[in-house]
């Protein structure tokens, strides 16, 4: 038997989560049998923060009955908080072979993970951004914006990015950013915009949503594109978000707008796993991720996840 500690929502919570919402327990599991479902137990390395208690987690198989993952190997899971899991092999994600041993395997929950191909297919699949054309991203020091920004820049694009603190303003130049303000201090939002690119904007990587994103839209380009992937500003609203929407601007500017899953493209993932772990050992994408250590410590990195605490991927190293 192998004790298992794993997290519940103790309360549902109403607008943003407090400590008291959640629960941690222990529970022991059997061991996996011959020839039945629960053929593999993998103990979690990394877990990253994401939605409510689902967030992907990159694990290594300790006990194996299955030959598809042997013991040693690693994958990527999506099994909720907890430190150990059975699994009958379905939903595992192994591990690239290629993976370089002088590259954490955490990134495989960031830049070389999920936030690594939804910044790639919104880029490629929904912008269609091309070499020239200016790129507007916001929360652009998050795990899914770093990599936009620098993607687009591999294309040779201008890229802009907005950022919550003076210190991921920095780290946006840093990874080469064109222009980078922090929304939080400047005094318009729309003059920031303006003067970042006094031309506009071709594109628009869209993670934030409510009214800051209606005033970007009023900086496009016409015939710009806007990929929608999040909108962090109205997670823990308890009320949905009303207000006008700027209709007449998407018509008069030809505008076109577009939501999207990264699961779309799922068949193309490995390979696009591939040139992303190619750009990383190029040196041409840098990941930064905020690590929090320690099992327990999960609804406080979720808490700060949600607050934009983090620059890069938010990750608990269990």
């Amino acid at each position: 038997m192998t004790q298992v500690k794993f997290g519940v929502m103790a309360k549902h919570f109403d607008s943003f989560p407090k400590k008291s919402n959640f629960e941690l327990k222990v529970e022991e599991l059997p061991e996996p049998k011959d020839g039945g479902k629960m053929s593999l137990l993998f103990s979690k390395t990394h877990m990253k923060e994401g939605g409510v208690m689902i967030g992907e987690q990159v694990a290594k198989v300790i006990q194996s009955k299955n030959p598809a993952f042997p013991v040693g190997s690693h994958v990527v899971s999506n099994s909720g908080w907890r430190t150990h899991t059975l699994s009958d092999g379905t939903g595992l994600t192994p591990i690239l072979l290629e993976w370089p041993k002088d590259v954490s395997l955490s990134l495989s929950l960031g830049a070389i993970g999920m936030p690594g191909v939804t910044a790639v297919y919104g880029i490629e699949e929904v912008l269609g951004l091309q070499k020239g054309e200016t790129l507007l991203v916001n929360a652009a020091a998050g795990a899914v914006g770093s990599v936009v920004g620098q993607i687009a820049k591999i294309k040779g694009c201008k890229v802009v990015g907005s950022a919550g603190s003076d210190a991921k303003v920095a780290y946006l130049k840093e990874l080469g950013f064109d222009e980078a303000f922090n929304y939080k201090t400047v005094g318009s939002l729309e003059e920031a915009l303006r003067k970042a690119s006094p031309e506009g904007y071709d594109c628009f990587f869209e993670n934030v949503g409510g009214p800051s994103s209606f005033v970007a839209l009023q900086q496009m380009k016409n015939f710009g594109r806007i990929a929608i992937c999040g909108s962090i500003s109205t997670y823990n609203d308890s009320e949905p978000q009303k207000g006008p929407y700027p209709y007449s601007t998407m018509i008069m500017k030809q505008l076109k707008m577009e939501g999207f899953l990264f699961s779309r493209w799922q068949h193309k993932d490995h390979e696009t796993l591939k040139r992303l772990l190619a750009w990383v050992k190029e040196g041409k994408l840098q990941c930064r991720e905020h690590v929090t250590k320690g099992f327990e410590n999960m609804p406080a990195a979720f808490m700060g996840m949600l607050q934009g605490e983090n620059t890069g991927k938010a990750v608990v190293a269990v």
